[in-house]
């Protein structure tokens, strides 16, 4: 059955802007569910070869797997045992027809459902790569229509590529979230600036920081404002510089004297330089790490020091002089350097240049 105007209009539009949806695909699944008048309709995939009670699932209509969990069908919840990636990518099959895959399944199957309450159910398998399996399923209290199966056999390749461009997102927002987390650990902040030093994108730590200075202003889109004119031709000229040459060296550039804050400037390969909306140039600047209580315990994991001689040598890796470290700690100065000397000699370091070293080596600077 070839989709109708109507159908781009009412099924696909929800189904394309459901990737966006804060309940993922929501409005789409609950119209193939009035459409089909079932009981319910739902969306799942897994990746990899976890278990069928680790798939994700987008649903409308009836909890089913809430139902089943209070019927005490926890340990068989639905879809968890029929091998699903027997079936044809595309063709649409009855629950009748489980019993030529799984026969087992099939009376399972069969006892499952009647306690829900279920009549029949149409599943189709998506055609997806990567190792990832997908699956659209409606159910009802009465018997399906062919019309029912014509419509999930039209369906499946558009719900298909809308699923793997969600996961392909999903991946990249993973991904960012993870650089993020390390810049911040790091203590790095980003902007990205197109060829008329305007503001495309900001990290939301560095954003925040600049615009609480005097003198700073980031507006979308806008030219990026400093304190100092002088600065801002100076980040205005780079911009122009890196958009005719890409493969510009990259250059410091001081954006603030007072309160202090340096950036370096790097060109933007990620995307041509061509257009003036797209970046040109990445502006990289530390920012303030707050001293978070963890870096004394994961030193001392990974030096096998006690846990407050890890504590001054954190300490005294931040530049502290062991009077202040001792100060900082409640210690007095002869056990602090009692403490240093023990640190020096476990760790085989010949003085604080060395200990400065190691720690910021370490996985502790992380903390």
């Amino acid at each position: 059955m070839a989709l109708t105007s109507t159908d781009e209009t009412e099924l696909l539009l929800p189904l394309l802007s459901g990737m966006l949806e804060e309940q993922r695909f929501a409005t789409f699944l609950e119209r193939v569910r009035r459409r089909t008048q079932a009981d319910y309709a739902g969306l799942f995939f897994r990746q990899g070869e976890r278990t069928m009670h680790e798939v994700t699932e987008f649903h409308s209509g009836r909890d089913l797997r809430g139902e089943a969990r209070a019927l005490g069908f926890d340990s068989l919840d639905l879809l968890d045992r029929f091998p699903f990636e027997r079936l044809r990518p595309g063709r649409v099959y009855a629950v009748s027809e489980f019993g030529d895959v799984d026969a087992d399944y099939a009376g399972f199957r069969a006892r499952y459902i009647a306690a829900l309450g279920i009549v029949d159910e149409r599943i189709v398998r998506l055609a997806l790569d990567g190792g990832i399996s997908a699956w659209l399923l409606v159910a009802r209290g009465s018997p399906c229509s062919a019309a029912d199966s014509a419509l999930l056999a039209s369906l499946a390749p558009y719900v298909a590529m809308a699923l793997r461009g969600f996961l392909i997102e999903e991946r990249r927002r993973i991904e960012a979230e993870m650089n993020g987390a390390a810049l911040a650990r790091c203590g790095t902040g980003w902007l990205l600036l197109d060829r008329e030093a305007r503001l495309v994108a900001a990290e939301a730590g560095l954003a925040e920081r600049l615009g609480a200075l005097p003198g700073f202003a980031l507006r979308q889109g806008e030219r990026l404002r400093l304190p100092d004119p002088a600065a801002e031709r100076e980040l205005a000229q780079a911009a122009a510089r890196f958009a005719q040459d890409p493969a510009a060296a990259p250059q410091a550039l001081e954006l603030s004297a007072e309160p202090r804050v340096e950036a370096v400037l790097l060109p933007n390969g990620s995307q041509p330089a061509a257009a003036s909306s797209l970046p040109v140039v990445q502006v990289l600047c530390r920012l303030p790490r707050p001293r978070g209580g963890m870096g004394a315990a994961l030193l001392a994991q990974l030096s096998g020091l006690p846990r407050r001689e890890a504590e001054l040598a954190l300490r005294l890796s931040q530049g502290r002089s062991i009077a202040e470290a001792a100060q900082d700690m409640g210690l007095t100065l002869e056990t602090a350097r009692n403490y240093s000397k023990r640190i020096y000699a476990q760790l085989g370091l010949r003085g604080q240049a060395e200990l400065v070293r190691y720690v910021f080596e370490s996985g502790a600077i992380l903390a």
